[in-house]
């Protein structure tokens, strides 16, 4: 494992004080212009990239990329594969190495770095920006009206169920402080994919985490395959009612 470790720290988080986790699996073809377009929005950032042991090379090119980028850093993942299992490898990675701000986004370029200058920004008064879909002035290119309703159906669902307030709570493309993370026993969600992100959110608010969100226009991949089915969102949706009530009981 490589990964880069955290500046000098302060109470106003910078791009040297951030580490941006991408998981990956079969990213080959979008993995060098996502970096590149990364440090174009913010230039001192740190990336982590967390590769679940893509046969497709995705690692060994970020192990390249670390050559000519020296905040890149690269976690090989082993055994069973999934979303949310990679972004807390990359979450406690983050947390294990100083780091002020953690930020997730995908890595098949859907995410527009260019949104993350103004995203910092509001994290330094806020514990949790998320990239948001479904605000005024955000929106989807590339989807099928019904993807986009189901899409945004869940997300009405999910935000609903849990009580939180935010339209776009599948969305993996966040910043948090550490101090919304840091006490929230990763090693113990049970939930994968996207309703990680929703159960993860769902943790962070409980704990008192001020939650805003900014406007992104989600492009859908063009290179690629994309990871996500229908069924996960239905998987999703019964793995958060599980949530809602086993906390209601706790």
């Amino acid at each position: 494992m490589t990964g880069p470790k955290a500046s000098v720290l302060s109470g106003e988080p910078s791009g040297a004080q951030t580490l941006m986790v991408i998981p990956t699996y079969n990213e080959v073809s979008n993995i060098p212009e996502l970096v590149r377009r990364i440090f174009e929005a913010v230039q001192n950032i740190n990336i982590l990239v967390v590769d679940d042991h893509s046969p497709d090379g995705t690692a060994d090119l970020v192990e390249k990329l670390a050559g000519t980028y020296p905040n890149v850093g690269l976690l090989r993942r082993g055994g069973e594969r999934g979303l949310g299992r990679a972004v807390t490898a990359g979450i406690l990675y983050g947390l294990e190495h100083g780091f002020e701000v953690i930020g997730t986004m995908d890595a098949d370029l859907s995410h527009d770095p260019a949104y993350l200058p103004s995203m910092l920004a509001l994290v330094r008064n806020n514990d949790v920006v998320i990239g948001s879909r479904y605000v005024r002035d955000g929106g989807t290119v590339n989807w099928s009206i019904r993807r986009i309703l189901l899409s945004w159906l869940a997300n009405r669902f999910a935000a609903a169920l849990l009580q939180i307030p935010a339209h776009d709570v599948t969305s993996g493309y966040r910043l948090y402080r550490r101090q919304a993370l840091e006490w929230i026993p990763m090693t113990k969600i049970k939930s994968s994919g996207y309703s990680f992100l929703g159960e993860l959110l769902y943790r962070a608010y409980r704990r008192g985490a001020h939650i805003v969100e900014y406007p992104i226009v989600f492009h859908d991949r063009t290179l690629g395959v994309s990871k996500l089915h229908h069924r996960e969102i239905y998987v999703g949706a019964l793995n958060l009612l599980r949530l809602r009530f086993s906390m209601l009981r706790a």
